[in-house]
């Protein structure tokens, strides 16, 4: 079967003129020799905001920004398509209201019959839309690679301050058994005393630093946020020093926050040091707090909810785009070599993201920043939380059958002294294998373990201790915030690096507990 026959159609100039004049979605029109507007069609009206009889005859520049203008843009593009045949481009322009959008135009010449050039044929399309979308793209790209990169800079830095936690356990262990064998030897107590300030100094940055990976251990409570400012204030005006001047602005209907008190204080204190080193000339530092319902579309992107959002101004140096990205990575510092350890932003970063929240900087050159601290507020009230203050600590003053657990030699033999020390008799083992061989000849009143051990954790290990001694009392040891919220009954927890009246207080706080 033979294909019908397509009829032709023969525009006329007349119809093509019609159907240029009918396009919407392009703006299509006509510059004369000079510039100037010859033609326009309806999608130049939609763009451009100009009826026909309010342009024809005007130059095409008017589409331009003023600097625009000024630096010769419309009148290259016009060369360029002159000399080369065509110019092609994207760039802001203007509509008649004043507001831009952004365009992709083409520009082609126009000649007669004898090459003479006699005008140009000018095609605009409104790209803003698109552009917007790419750009909201391009954020939530970087966004993604930034969040990739912290994470990963946050799971190297928590390895390195636990093994760092090690390492002080067994410093600072060892430096208080040595401190009692020197005492009536002044010189070797003052030696003893300073290596044991430097162990504390590092045991500090290794608090910092777990506290950007988010593997410190928290408390968290219901804290009054005036309260802790009041508090502070006293504080704050004596580290800041006479070149600052502190400003607290909190509403007196500020609902408490979700946060770990001692913490939240830290940060605080970080934040208005950082303030005051930005302003080399002195001037005010303002603290304050809001209240604020953030949603989904908000920009932190934090789970819809009420925050806190605490914020520390400074009227400082600020920082430049480049610098503002990396301010919170850990040991990156803008402050002379000794004067600054990196740790400081990166250490109120981890606490809020642990907490649940965000820490969001702004700041330009010039122009100071502002550093705001977003945490959730709490759904119990801050006084429940005051009127609980945790367990009470002592010792049972009693001799314990202990076995210790560690895989680390040098943290396994303080720990093991530490016990000796306070009179206890103590059994070790180097894995969770070579304990529940121990255990099955003979039974101990208390299990210390560590928790991060190879092949089996020390909660594991617990575990497998109570099924061979039903309600067996276990102290675990970690350096790393990896454990459950809830710990089952007759388990304490003790965080490294800890001194021998911390292992003391523990042990005499889960012997003091009842059996089930």
């Amino acid at each position: 079967m033979k294909d019908p026959e397509i009829p032709s159609v023969d525009l006329g100039a007349n119809s093509f003129r019609i159907l240029v004049e009918a396009v919407a979605d392009y703006a299509i029109y006509m510059l004369d020799a000079e510039g100037r507007v010859a033609t326009w069609n309806t999608g130049a009206q939609r763009f451009k905001g100009y009826h026909a009889d309010e342009i024809v005859g005007r130059h095409f520049s008017q589409f331009y920004s003023e600097e625009d203008r000024r630096n010769g843009v419309p009148q290259r593009a016009l060369q360029i398509a002159a000399e080369t045949g065509k110019f092609e481009a994207e760039g802001w322009r203007m509509r008649k209201d004043g507001s831009r959008f952004w365009a992709h135009v083409v520009i082609d010449p126009i000649r007669d019959s004898s090459g003479a050039l006699i005008g140009y044929a000018k095609i605009t399309r409104d790209l803003t839309e698109r552009r917007e979308v790419q750009a909201k793209l391009e954020q939530t790209r970087e966004a993604l690679i930034q969040s990739q990169k912290m994470e990963s800079l946050g799971q190297l830095t928590g390895g390195v301050a636990h093994d760092f936690n090690n390492l002080l356990t067994a410093i600072i262990g060892s430096l208080e058994l040595i401190e009692r064998r020197v005492a009536g030897d002044p010189r070797s107590a003052r030696l003893v005393a300073n290596a044991m300030q430097a162990a504390r100094r590092g045991a500090g940055l290794t608090q910092r630093m777990l506290a950007f990976a988010r593997r410190q251990e928290l408390t968290p409570t219901a804290v009054d946020l005036r309260g802790l400012l009041a508090g502070m204030e006293e504080l704050l005006d004596r580290s800041l020093g006479a070149s600052a001047s502190l400003v607290i602005d909190t509403p007196p209907d500020l609902p408490p926050v979700h946060a770990d008190e001692g913490q939240v204080e830290m940060a605080l204190l970080n934040l208005a040091l950082n303030a005051r080193d930005a302003m080399p000339n002195g001037g005010p530092i303002v603290i304050a707090a809001r209240a604020q319902d953030l949603g989904p579309a908000h920009p932190l992107r934090l789970p819809p909810g009420r925050y806190v959002g605490l914020s520390v101004r400074d009227q400082g140096t600020g920082m430049d785009a480049a610098t503002l990205a990396r301010a919170a990575e850990p040991f990156f510092t803008t402050k002379g070599v000794g004067k600054g350890t990196g740790l400081g932003l990166a250490m109120v970063h981890g606490l809020a993201e642990q907490l649940g929240g965000r820490l969001d900087l702004e700041s330009a050159p010039g122009r100071g920043t502002t550093a705001t601290l977003w945490l959730p507020v709490s759904q119990e009230s801050a006084a429940a939380a005051a009127a609980d203050p945790g367990g009470a600590t002592g010792g049972e003053g009693r001799t314990l059958r202990i076995l210790a657990v560690d895989d680390d030699a040098l943290v396994l033999l303080n720990t093991a002294m530490m016990l000796e020390e306070s009179g206890h008799t103590v059994q070790t083992a180097y894995s969770a294998a070579e304990a529940l061989a121990q255990l099955e000849n003979r039974s101990f009143d208390l299990l210390v373990t560590d928790q991060g051990m190879p092949g089996t954790t020390g909660l594991e290990l617990i575990a497998a201790a109570r099924a061979r001694h039903p309600g067996m009392r276990a102290l675990l040891v970690t350096g790393y915030a990896e454990l459950p919220a809830g710990l089952p009954h007759g388990i304490e927890r003790l965080a490294k690096p800890f001194h021998e009246t911390h292992l003391a207080d523990a042990v005499a706080r889960v012997m003091r507990d009842e059996p089930q």
